[in-house]
């Protein structure tokens, strides 16, 4: 079988290599692995600049994909060849809170990833895809998806009349309008683009604020709220925005953070989480039972992830470019 190993470092190689296929275990399920996406933490993960992986580490990468089932060991019995599935961004977090030994079975940064032909999955580490979705669409769902639905569902309580910020147009953000839509929220969103901000008001954003033209974008949003503040912020920006974003809250509002798309220099003043009661709240994926609750919900309702562009798995280091220009909007894909 081919798989994609990737050299970390300032200069990421990629290399399509033939494996053996391994022996499949007991309570192990073979995938036909179709789609894969890529994510923000990829990019940290190529550089070398991920826990536990050095510059010059070697890896098959990704947390994201889509399969088929083509082969089950000989105690499984939930699953069944041809059944399509996703991965779960965390092997073995089945339920309940997150403990630190869960890290050491991340896809694609603990262990290696799905950017590859065929995987050996253990059976309870993967879900069912959504049968509305195509392989791509349905590979997009391991990481951000369920990092939005997280932050507004599992851990957050999002409800009817709710105000929701979110910020950019990466996958996280555009996936938690799309949730948060479906929940009855007013969804805010900012970006650099104006033509970004229209494909997220076309998405379901009830407002969007370009932070280039409003530097202080969280005057903006209390602005457009009427002095009031949103209820809850997905933070994706970590230092350069998170004084921002708390800034824009309303007393009693979460701050969801997920990411540091701007980096982790910054100081952050925490005298407003006093002053204003806030909630902060560290999000990273989530747990297989999320994902179960997620895709029986995409299903239910017909959610369509936003794909922006689909990339050849020979074509990986454009894929990997790609996500690094930030011109994307929602998803960036590979075929496999």
């Amino acid at each position: 079988m081919n798989i994609v190993k990737l050299t970390t470092g300032h200069t990421p190689r990629f290399n399509i290599q033939e494996e053996k296929k391994t022996s499949l275990g007991d309570n192990e399920v073979l995938v036909r692995i179709r789609a894969c996406a890529l994510n923000y933490r990829d990019l940290i993960v190529a550089d070398g600049n991920y826990p536990g992986i050095p510059s010059g580490g070697s890896i098959i990468p990704l947390s994201d994909g889509c399969g088929d089932i083509v082969d089950v060991g000989k105690n499984v019995t939930t699953w069944s060849i041809g059944t399509r599935v996703i991965s779960s961004f965390f092997q073995d977090w089945r339920d309940g809170s997150f403990l630190g030994e869960y890290m050491q079975g991340a896809l694609g940064g603990g262990i290696d990833g799905v950017l590859c032909e065929y995987r050996i999955f253990p059976e309870h580490s993967i879900v069912r895809a959504p049968e509305n979705l195509s392989y791509e669409e349905a590979a997009s769902l391991p990481c951000a998806a369920l990092t939005a639905w997280h932050a507004l569902f599992e851990k957050g309580e999002t409800k009817p009349g709710d105000r929701i910020l979110t910020l950019g147009s990466g996958g996280v953000s555009v996936f938690a309008i799309q949730f948060a839509k479906l929940s009855g929220a007013m969804v805010f969103a900012t970006s650099s683009n104006d033509n970004k901000l229209d494909r997220l008001k076309a998405i379901g954003a009830d407002h969007g604020v370009n932070y280039l033209t409003h530097k202080n974008w969280d005057e903006e949003i209390k602005t457009l709220t009427l002095g009031e503040g949103v209820n809850h912020v997905i933070e994706v920006g970590g230092g350069g925005t998170l004084t921002t974003s708390m800034n824009a809250l309303s007393h009693g509002g979460t701050v969801s953070l997920i990411g540091r798309l701007t980096g982790t220099e910054n100081k952050i003043d925490p005298r407003p989480i006093v002053a204003k009661g806030l909630t902060v709240n560290g999000i990273y994926v989530g747990s297989v039972s999320m994902l179960q609750r997620m895709c029986k919900t995409i299903e239910t309702k017909d959610v369509k992830p936003i794909i922006d562009r689909s990339f050849d798995y020979h074509d990986v280091a454009d894929a990997y470019d790609y996500l690094r220009s930030g011109t994307h909007f929602g998803k960036v894909v590979i075929t496999v």
